[in-house]
C-alpha cells in the first residue's frame, strides 16, 4: 500500500469548512482506491462520471445532463448498477462519519473559546449563566433542578436500515478519522493509520448492506443496548459533572442534587402491532438488563476497587464503615484469599462486600425459583455514599465528591439495578376484546362491546371496586386473551423484583374512559391494581395516547372525562397525584399534514396542562417524536423552547428511534451534545421568564390565524391524498412495496400484509420514508404553500404580524425553520423522474406538489428575509449541496431498477428486488433519514 501515504489532498470549493472538506475528499479518494482495485478502472471511471453529470446539471440548470447520467444508466447492466449502488452507498456512510467528525471538531473548538463571561452556545454553562443573570439564586436554581425530570425513551420502530455490521464499521471510522483530526501522528503513524482507513473502507464496501432476514425482538434488545451500555453510561456523568461545573463556577458552590436523567424503553415491550413482542419476551428483555446494569457495576466496583488503595495503617478507617463491615461480614461470604487480601484496606474490604452482593444477584438470576437476595439499588446508593462520607471524614472531601465514586453514584441513581425502565404499549381495541371475554365468562354481560360509553363505565367501576377476580384461576381463555393477562402477570412479577423495572402501560388510540379502565381491570385480575376502602393501589402508571388529529383536538375534554371519574381518580391517587399523558407526532402529520400536526400538537399540549392544573394534577407529557420533521422530528431542544409556557413543569419524556439513536448514540461526543442541549432547553424553559409573540395581535386573534392556517393547508394536504388515483399513483412511484419487505424491523410495516397494504393502515413510518427516498418528503412541508398563500393574498397586512411572530415566536419560527430544512432537502427534479417513468407522467399530482412548493417557497422567504431556504443555517444547506449530486444518481439508479423490477417476470425479481433493497438503504445513508 505504497501508494497511500503519497495521496495527495486537495480541497473543493463546496462552501464547507476546510477540515471537512479535507476528510471528504480523503474518504473519497481511499474509497475510489477500493473501487479500482476491485471493481476495476471502468467502473471508477462510470461512477465519477455519473456524479460530474449530475453536478453539473445543478450547478449549471442544465437538465441535459442529468438526462445522459440516466441514460448511462440505462445501460449500465444489473451487475454494474450493484456496484454503482455499493460505492455510492459506501460514500455516504464515510461522509456521514466525516460529518459528524465535523460537528465534534465545532463543539470542541466553541469549548476552547468560550469564557465564563461567554459560554458555549447551547451548553449548561449558558443555561446556568442566564439564570444567574436573570437574578436566581442558588436555592431557585437547587430547586429548579430538583424538579427536573427527563426521561428520553428509546423505541425499536423500523427506522434503522443500517445493519449492525454497517453500523460497526462505521464507528470504528470515525475512530480513526478522530484519531487522524487530533493527534501529533509522526509519517510512520499516519501511514499505517491510512492504510487502515483503506482496510476497513474495503471491509465497509464489502459487507452485505441489507439483512438476510429481519431482526428478532431479541436482536433489538441487544442493540438498543449496545448503545446504553456504552455512549449513554459514559454520556450521563458528564452531565451531572457540567452541572456541578457550572454551580461553581457561577455560585461558587459545591452542592448536590437530586438525578434528573433516566432512560426509558419500549423495545422489548411495545406490543401494539408487533406479534413478536410476547410476554416471554418482555421477562426476558427486563432480565437481560438487569444481568447487563449489574455486570457494568462489577466493573466500574472493580475499577473503583484499584483506585481506593486506603490503608488502615496509615488512615484510620471510622466507625461507620467498622459496623457496616461487620454487617457485612455477617450476611455475605467473601472467598478466604479476599479477606486476607484486604484485611488491613477496610475500603477495599467494603467494596469487594459490595461485588460480593452483586455476585449473588446474578447468581439469583439463573435460579428464578429461588428469591433473590433482598439487596435492592437504594441499598447499593447507600453503600456508595457510606463510602462518600468515610472518605470525606477521613479528609479526602475531593476524592469523595470528584471522580470515580461519584460517576458511579450517578450511574447507580440513574440506571439503578433495571438499566432502562420498560414501558409497555398496546391497542386500546386490544383490551377492549379480552374484557369482553373475561366479562362474558364471568356471566357479568353476554355482549360488553355492544354497550354504550355510559354503561361500559358503570360496569367497568363496579368490577374494579369488587375485590373477587372474575374467573378462577383454570378458567379456559382464548389465547388472546391469556396472552393479555399474562402481560399484565409479567408486570406484576417484575415489579415485585424492582419497582422500576416497569413504569407505564400506555394505551393506544385512547378514545374513551372505558378505554383506560379496561386494561386496569385487567390489571386487577391478576393482582397488578388493587382496590380497597375506596383506594387504589397500583405501582405503574396508565397513560392515554392521543395520536390523530380528531384524537388531539378531543384530548382536553377526554382527559377532562378521565380525571373526573371517580374510580380512575383513585388510580391518579395511587400514584402520588400524577398522570403521564402521550401525544403521537406520526399518525397526526399523516392524517393531518404538516402545519395542522404541528398546531394540533401545540394546542393539545397546551389545553391538556391546563386540564391537569385545574384537577390538581401533576404530569409529564410523553412527545412521541420521529426522526424526520414529517414525524415530529427537528432538534429536541428547539422544540422544547416552542412548546407553550403553561407544560413547563420540569417533566418531559420523548421518544428516540432507529436511526436518531445510532446518530445521537452512536459516538460519546455527539451523545453528550444532544443531552447538554436537552438540559440547556429545559433549565430555560422552566428556569427563564418567558415572552409572549411581540405584536400587537390578541390571543384569540392568533389562535384565529394558526386555525386559519392549520384548516387551509390540511384541506390542501387531503385533497392531494384523497383525490382520485392517488394511491395508486404513490404506490406506483414510491418503493413502498419493497420498504414493507425491507428487513429492518421485526415489527410489520402495516396492521395488514404488505399486498392488501392502503393509506389507513400503512404506519407514518414507511408513509414518510417512500416520500425521503423519492424526493418529494410532503410529510414535512405539503400544504403550507396554499395555506400562506391564501392568508396573504386575502390579509395582505398579516404579512408583518407573521414577519413578527417568525422573529420573537419560538413555536412559529420553529415549524417554518423545521419546513424549510425538509423544502431543502426535497429535490423535485429528481421527483420528477419518478413521476414521468413510473408513474406515466407528468401528472396533476406533481403539478399539484410542485406548485405548493414554490408559493411555500415565495411566502416563507417572503416572512423571514432571506434569499434562499435556510439561509439561517448554511451548514445544513452547504451539506445538502455537497450530498445532492451523489444523491441524484442514488435516485436515477433506483428510477431503473424499479422500471426494470415492473418488467421483469417474477421469476427473475428476487436480484432486482434485492438491489432495491440496497438503493433504498442508500438513499436513507444519503438523506440520513428513513422514516
Amino acid at each position: 500500500m505504497s501508494l497511500i501515504p503519497t495521496l495527495q489532498i486537495e480541497v473543493e470549493g463546496t462552501g464547507i469548512s476546510r477540515p471537512l472538506s479535507e476528510q471528504v475528499n480523503l474518504l473519497g479518494s481511499l474509497l475510489g482506491q477500493v473501487i479500482q482495485e476491485e471493481a476495476g478502472a471502468e467502473m471508477l471511471e462510470l461512477v465519477e462520471t455519473l456524479r460530474q453529470l449530475c453536478k453539473q446539471a445543478a450547478q449549471e440548470n442544465r437538465p441535459e445532463l442529468r438526462e445522459q447520467a440516466f441514460a448511462r444508466i440505462h445501460s449500465a447492466t444489473n451487475d454494474a448498477i450493484l456496484w454503482l449502488l455499493r460505492a455510492y452507498t459506501a460514500f455516504f456512510h464515510l461522509v456521514n462519519q466525516a460529518e459528524q467528525q465535523e460537528i465534534i471538531r465545532i463543539n470542541r473548538l466553541r469549548a476552547r473559546q468560550s469564557t465564563a463571561e461567554h459560554p458555549r452556545p447551547e451548553s449548561i454553562d449558558e443555561a446556568v449563566l442566564m439564570l444567574k443573570q436573570q437574578g436566581r439564586t442558588l436555592d431557585e436554581v437547587l430547586a429548579l433542578l430538583e424538579k427536573l425530570d427527563i426521561q428520553p425513551t428509546l423505541t425499536a420502530h423500523p427506522t434503522e436500515a443500517r445493519r449492525r455490521s454497517i453500523l460497526y464499521k462505521q464507528q470504528h471510522i470515525a475512530h480513526l478519522l478522530a484519531q487522524q483530526r487530533r493527534c501529533e501522528l509522526t509519517p510512520e503513524e499516519e501511514a499505517a493509520l491510512l492504510v487502515e482507513l483503506r482496510n476497513e473502507i474495503a471491509l465497509l464496501l464489502a459487507t452485505a448492506e441489507v439483512r438476510e432476514e429481519r431482526p428478532t425482538v431479541h436482536d433489538e434488545v441487544e442493540q438498543g443496548l449496545y448503545f446504553v451500555q456504552s455512549t449513554i453510561w459514559e454520556a450521563v456523568p458528564r452531565i451531572y459533572e457540567d452541572v456541578r461545573r457550572a454551580l461553581r463556577r457561577y455560585y461558587g458552590a459545591d452542592v448536590d442534587f437530586r438525578p434528573f436523567l433516566r432512560y426509558r424503553s419500549w423495545i422489548g415491550s411495545d406490543r401494539d402491532g408487533n406479534p413478536y413482542v410476547t410476554p416471554e419476551i418482555t421477562r426476558w428483555t427486563a432480565l437481560t438488563q438487569r444481568r447487563l446494569v449489574l455486570q457494568r457495576y462489577l466493573e466500574e466496583l472493580r475499577q473503583l476497587r484499584r483506585r481506593l488503595s486506603l490503608s488502615d495503617r496509615y488512615v484510620a478507617p471510622p466507625e461507620a464503615l467498622r459496623r457496616s463491615l461487620a454487617r457485612d461480614a455477617q450476611e455475605v461470604e467473601l472467598p478466604p484469599q479476599v479477606l486476607r487480601q484486604f484485611r488491613h484496606e477496610s475500603f477495599r474490604l467494603k467494596i469487594s462486600y459490595m461485588m460480593g452482593r452483586l455476585h449473588n444477584l446474578l447468581t439469583a438470576l439463573d435460579r428464578p425459583e429461588s428469591p433473590p437476595p433482598a439487596y435492592n439499588a437504594e441499598a447499593f446508593i447507600e453503600d456508595l455514599r457510606l463510602l462518600q462520607r468515610c472518605l470525606e471524614t477521613c479528609g479526602f472531601a475531593h476524592i469523595a465528591r470528584h471522580g470515580q465514586l461519584t460517576r458511579l453514584l450517578v450511574l447507580a441513581q440513574t440506571f439503578g439495578f433495571h438499566l432502562l425502565t420498560l414501558d409497555v404499549r398496546q391497542h386500546s381495541s386490544v383490551h377492549e376484546e379480552a374484557v369482553a371475554e373475561l366479562l362474558r365468562l364471568a356471566g357479568v354481560a353476554d355482549d360488553y362491546r355492544a354497550l354504550p360509553e355510559s354503561r361500559r363505565q358503570e360496569l367497568l367501576a363496579a368490577e374494579l371496586s369488587n375485590p373477587r377476580p372474575l374467573l378462577p384461576p383454570a378458567a379456559p381463555l382464548s389465547e388472546h386473551t391469556r396472552q393479555v393477562l399474562d402481560t399484565f402477570a409479567v408486570i406484576r412479577d417484575l415489579v415485585a423484583l424492582d419497582p422500576r423495572s416497569v413504569g407505564s402501560y400506555i394505551v393506544s388510540m385512547t378514545h374513551t374512559v372505558s378505554d383506560l379502565l379496561e386494561p386496569m381491570l385487567l390489571a386487577k385480575e391478576v393482582g397488578l391494581w388493587h382496590y380497597e376502602r375506596d383506594r387504589a393501589r397500583c405501582p405503574i402508571d396508565f397513560v392515554p395516547l392521543f395520536e390523530t388529529i380528531d384524537d388531539l383536538e378531543a384530548a382536553a375534554a377526554r382527559l377532562e372525562a378521565i380525571l373526573t371519574h371517580p374510580i380512575y381518580r383513585m388510580q391518579v391517587a395511587a400514584r402520588g397525584g400524577f398522570q403521564e399523558i402521550m401525544l403521537g407526532y406520526s399518525d397526526s402529520t399523516k392524517d393531518g399534514g404538516y402545519w395542522m400536526a404541528n398546531w394540533a400538537l401545540h394546542q393539545a399540549q397546551e389545553q391538556l396542562a391546563e386540564v391537569c392544573r385545574r384537577h390538581g394534577v401533576d404530569f409529564r407529557l410523553f412527545h412521541g417524536r420521529g426522526g424526520t420533521v414529517g414525524r415530529g422530528g427537528g432538534r429536541a431542544n428547539q422544540a422544547i423552547l416552542a412548546m407553550p409556557a403553561v407544560v413547563h413543569n420540569g417533566r418531559i419524556r420523548f421518544t428516540e428511534q432507529g436511526e436518531v439513536i445510532s446518530f445521537r448514540y452512536a459516538l460519546p461526543e455527539i451523545a453528550h451534545r444532544h443531552l447538554e442541549q436537552i438540559v440547556n432547553a429545559m433549565l430555560r424553559a422552566c428556569g427563564l421568564p418567558t415572552t409572549p409573540p411581540d405584536d400587537d395581535t390578541d390571543v384569540a386573534q392568533r389562535r384565529q390565524i394558526m386555525e386559519t392556517l392549520a384548516i387551509r393547508s390540511m384541506q390542501a394536504y387531503r385533497q392531494l391524498i384523497e383525490a382520485p388515483g392517488f394511491w395508486d399513483w404513490y404506490t406506483r412511484i414510491t418503493p413502498i412495496e419493497q420498504i414493507s419487505r425491507l428487513p429492518i424491523a421485526s415489527r410489520p410495516v402495516s396492521r395488514r400484509s404488505a399486498r392488501e397494504v392502503d393509506f389507513e393502515n400503512l404506519r407514518a413510518i414507511p408513509w414518510v420514508f417512500a416520500w425521503t427516498q423519492v424526493r418529494y418528503l410532503i410529510p414535512g412541508w405539503f400544504g403550507i404553500g396554499q395555506a400562506l398563500h391564501e392568508l396573504l393574498s386575502a390579509s395582505p397586512p398579516v404579512a408583518e404580524t407573521l414577519r413578527t411572530w417568525y422573529r420573537s415566536w419560538p413555536f412559529f419560527r420553529t415549524v417554518l425553520q423545521n419546513a424549510q430544512r425538509e423544502m431543502v432537502r426535497a429535490r423535485l427534479e429528481i421527483a420528477a423522474y419518478y413521476d414521468r417513468l413510473l408513474g406515466d407522467g407528468p401528472t396533476p399530482f406533481h403539478h399539484q406538489i410542485e406548485e405548493d412548493f414554490q408559493r411555500a417557497r415565495q411566502a416563507i422567504l417572503r416572512l423571514t428575509d432571506q434569499e434562499e431556504l435556510l439561509d439561517h443555517d448554511p451548514i445544513i444547506r452547504k451539506s445538502v449541496m455537497l450530498r445532492n449530486p451523489y444523491t441524484d444518481v442514488l435516485n436515477l439508479l433506483q428510477v431503473e431498477l424499479m422500471l426494470r423490477y415492473r418488467q421483469a417476470p417474477e421469476s427473475d425479481r428476487e436480484p432486482l428486488r434485492r438491489a432495491l433493497f440496497l438503493s433504498i438503504n442508500g438513499l436513507a445513508a444519503a438523506m440520513q433519514s428513513t422514516g
